[in-house]
């Protein structure tokens, strides 16, 4: 495993909520937590609701919405071990829509509040669009204070959890250059890292493999793990790798990728150098920094950077 050394956390990490996995179980314990000044996370359906100062804004979690369903999120060990909820409001069932609330809210809220959003958002998320038992058609309702659903057919009572989905991330070297790729949705003059979701059965090396290939037609090998960064939107958890190019030919699946291409150091340092002024640099506009593609980025420079010429 290769350890990062960064001045910043990974976006979405960090969150100061201490989960309270021995108190899921425990109906009655989190009802007097939530009457007793449980705090309840302000949403505007998926959206964070920001206060003057760009935090978040809590209210009473004991006034929760009536027909509304309660998640324990766990207890803020910042704020005195205050229990703390969000809800699953019912005109929310089957959403999963991103406002640009939740994007503008990356750019002011501090790590802690973006971390505690983010399992928040990804908690409530899965929960409006799995209301129904998957196994047999029938309503479920939320067990273990949200960490769990349970089918509600006394035939069936099959049980369900809050998903993550694994994606690969993966930044591709050749002889000191780097692969990226651009996506149409994509800012103007924007490349990042390639990446996909990995299927059943496979390893992360071979999804980083299959993924590359398909996309660029460039076979890679030694696969490396470089960090992880969960994403919720709508719940993924992105896994940075680092992989060698055996030959630099690119053939690009344009169902996929607009374009691809290889970057230089000098490019890269470039784009990471005005990403920080909120420019585009000469060659590409990097990633934004709460995206791991640009952790994956700045990390590649910097191993670049410190590794000695020969002469």
């Amino acid at each position: 495993m290769t350890v990062i050394h960064q001045t910043a956390p990974i976006a979405f990490s960090g969150s100061p909520i201490d989960r309270a996995d021995h108190l899921r179980s425990d109906p009655a314990a989190i009802a007097a937590l939530r009457d007793k000044g449980g705090r309840l996370l302000c949403l505007d359906g998926l959206d964070p609701v920001l206060d003057g100062n760009g935090s978040l804004v809590w209210s009473v979690a004991a006034e929760f919405p009536e027909q509304a369903e309660l998640i324990f999120l766990g207890l803020d060990t910042g704020n005195d071990n205050a229990a703390c909820f969000a809800v699953v409001p019912p005109e929310l069932r089957g959403s999963s829509a991103t406002g640009p609330a939740s994007w503008n809210a990356m750019a002011v809220l501090t790590a802690e509040d973006l971390a505690t959003y983010g399992m928040a958002r990804a908690l409530v998320s899965w929960h409006a669009r799995h209301q129904f038992c998957a196994v047999c058609g029938h309503s479920s309702q939320i067990v273990k204070g949200g960490w769990q659903r349970t089918c509600l057919n006394d035939d069936c009572r099959a049980e369900h959890f809050p998903r993550v989905d694994p994606v690969t991330i993966m930044l591709v070297e050749h002889e000191g250059r780097v692969l990226l790729g651009r996506q149409p949705r994509f800012p103007a003059g924007r490349y990042s890292a390639l990446a996909g979701f990995v299927e059943a059965g496979e390893t992360i090396e071979e999804a980083v493999a299959r993924e590359v290939f398909e996309e660029a037609g460039v076979r890679v090998r030694d696969v490396t793990y470089v960090v992880s960064q969960p994403w919720p939107f709508p719940s993924s958890l992105m896994i940075g790798c680092h992989a060698h190019a055996s030959d630099p030919a690119i053939t690009i699946d344009r169902t996929e990728l607009e374009d691809a291409r290889w970057f230089t150091l000098a490019e890269v340092v470039d784009a990471l150098g005005a990403s920080s002024k909120g420019e585009s640099g000469r060659a590409f506009g990097a990633p934004p920094s709460t995206a791991v593609a640009h952790t994956l980025l700045r990390w590649w420079s910097d191993r670049q950077a410190a590794v000695p010429e020969v002469c």
